[in-house]
């Protein structure tokens, strides 16, 4: 018996935890709308200003195939 009601206040007790720990979904509607757009973030962080990137195609210098003479 008493063996049986620990085992059911122990379930208890992992549902009402599980319960108050798991987010509410208004909490994460409101972090969520709070974020700002791309836009914003871009010029926020001035991307603008950055210098422009020159980067070396490097596709030719190793071939996946060979055009040498075919034995």
């Amino acid at each position: 018996m008493t063996r049986s009601v620990l085992i059911v206040l122990a379930i208890l007790a992992v549902i009402v935890g599980g319960e108050l720990l798991s987010p509410r979904p208004d909490a994460l509607k409101e972090a969520t709308a709070a974020m700002p757009s791309l836009l914003e973030l871009h010029s926020m962080a001035e991307v603008h200003k950055l210098p422009l990137q020159d980067i070396e195609d490097q596709s030719l210098m190793y071939p996946t195939t060979t055009n040498g003479p075919k034995p």
